[in-house]
C-alpha cells in the first residue's frame, strides 16, 4: 500500500499518524509512507528523524474571533488544497489519514475531491474543528474514546477503535523502567509528569507537597520537571531530610517513559489523548490534573471520561495544592486493593490494539474502491 499520513502542530496528532504507519508496515512490509505537513510543526523535526519521507504546505489554523488573518487563511487552505492535490498526484496513494490539527484539513479534503479513500482519526473526546469540518468529506472515522461518537452522529462509518499510541507502550518491559531508576524491582513508585514540556501548576504542587513525604516511608516518587522546571524543582527538593531524599528522583525528562510508566505504582499527569491511551494500555493508576490552557478545555473531558470508569481520579487545575495531590495519593498508595481495582478499570478502558484497527478499517475502505 502506498499511505500519506498528514496531521501536525503538537506530538498528540504525530505520534499517532506515526504509529497507524508503523502498524500498516508491520502487516505490510513493502508499504510506502509520506507525511505531509507543516515547515513550522513539530512534525517537520519529528518525522524525517523516524524515516518517513516529509513534505510540507502552508498553512495556519482559523482564528476563533472575526478578524483579516481569517481572511488570509482561506486563501492559504485553497492554495494548501492545490499544493495537496500535486503531491497527491505525484505520489498516486491508496489512502490518506489524518490525525488532526490544521494541517489535516486541505491534504485531507483534496484527497475526498480525488477520489482518494480517506480516514480521520480524532484523539480527544470533543472533536477538534478539523475534524469536524473534514468529518462531511472522510469515507472513514476511528475515535479514542465512545463518547466521541455523539459529536460525529451525522458522519458514515464512526468507530471505536482506541488512540494507536497504545501500540506503541503495550509491550514495554517494567523491569527496564526499575533499573533505569536503580530500584529493585517491584518498589512502590509515583509518576509524576507534566508532558515532555513540564507543567508549572503540577511542579509546584509538587514541591509544596514534599515535605509531608515523611508520611509514606515505602513509596518512592519520581518527578518528571521538564527543562523549563527543573532546576527550580531540584533547587526546592534539596532542602528535603536525607531519608526522604533518598526515596525522591528528580529529572528533567525520560527517554525510556513508557518502561517507567509501565513499573509505576500511580502516576499523576495532565490528561492528553496519547498520555491516556498509554495509561489505560497499561492499566496504570492515574491521578489526572486536565490543561485549562488547550482548545476547547479538551482535557477535562478526557480526565472525566477515565475517572468515570474508575480508573483515575481528577482535579482540576484551579483547585490543585500540595495538600490535596498529598492526600490524593496518600489515599491510593495506601489501599493496595484499591490499587488493583483502578488498574483493572484503567486497562478496560484501554484499547492496545488501536492501531491493527484502524489499519484494518483503513484496508477495507481501500478494498471497496
Amino acid at each position: 500500500m502506498r499511505i500519506v499520513l498528514t496531521g501536525g502542530g503538537t506530538g498528540g496528532h504525530i505520534y499517532p499518524a506515526l504509529a497507524i504507519g508503523r502498524e500498516a508496515q508491520r502487516r505490510q512490509p513493502e508499504t510506502t509512507l509520506l507525511y505531509i505537513g507543516t515547515k513550522r510543526g513539530l512534525e517537520s523535526k519529528i518525522v524525517p528523524q523516524q524515516g518517513v519521507r516529509f513534505e510540507s504546505i502552508d498553512i495556519t489554523g482559523f482564528r476563533r474571533s472575526l478578524s483579516m488573518e481569517n481572511v488570509k487563511t482561506v486563501m492559504r487552505f485553497i492554495q494548501g488544497v492545490r499544493r495537496s492535490k500535486a503531491l497527491l498526484r505525484a505520489f498516486r496513494p491508496d489512502a490518506v489519514v489524518g490525525t488532526g490539527g490544521y494541517v489535516c484539513g486541505p491534504v485531507v479534503y483534496a484527497a475526498a475531491k480525488l477520489g482518494i479513500p480517506t480516514l480521520i482519526h480524532e484523539q480527544n473526546v470533543i472533536p477538534g474543528l478539523t475534524n469536524k469540518f473534514l468529518s462531511r468529506y472522510a469515507d472513514g472515522i476511528a475515535v479514542s474514546f465512545a463518547d466521541s461518537k455523539p459529536h460525529f452522529a451525522r458522519a458514515r462509518n464512526v468507530i471505536h477503535a482506541g488512540n494507536p499510541c497504545a501500540s506503541a507502550v503495550v509491550d514495554a518491559d517494567p523491569a527496564k523502567g526499575y533499573a533505569s531508576l536503580g530500584l529493585r524491582t517491584g518498589t512502590k513508585f509515583v509518576l509524576a509528569v507534566g508532558g515532555s514540556r513540564g507543567a508549572q501548576a503540577l511542579n509546584h504542587a509538587i514541591a509544596e507537597m514534599a515535605p509531608r513525604l515523611s508520611g509514606m516511608p515505602d513509596v518512592h516518587f519520581v518527578f518528571v520537571t521538564g527543562e523549563r522546571y527543573y532546576e527550580e524543582t531540584q533547587a526546592r527538593m534539596k532542602s528535603l531530610p536525607a531519608t526522604d531524599a533518598d526515596r525522591v528522583h528528580v529529572v528533567s525528562y525520560l527517554h525510556n517513559m513508557p518502561e517507567v510508566l509501565a513499573a509505576a505504582s500511580l502516576v499523576v499527569s495532565r490528561a492528553g489523548a496519547s498520555s491516556l491511551a498509554e495509561i489505560t494500555a497499561l492499566g496504570v493508576p492515574a491521578i489526572l490534573v486536565p490543561s485549562p490552557n488547550v482548545t476547547n478545555n479538551h482535557q477535562q473531558p478526557n480526565a472525566e471520561s477515565l475517572a468515570a470508569c474508575g480508573g483515575g481520579e481528577m482535579i482540576l487545575e484551579r483547585d490543585l495544592t500540595g495538600d490535596l495531590l498529598y492526600e490524593r495519593i496518600a489515599a491510593i498508595m495506601g489501599d493496595d486493593a484499591r490499587r488493583r481495582e483502578m488498574a483493572a478499570a484503567s486497562r478496560r478502558l484501554g484499547m492496545p490494539e488501536a492501531a491493527a484497527t484502524i489499519c484494518f478499517q483503513l484496508e477495507a475502505l481501500v478494498r471497496r474502491r
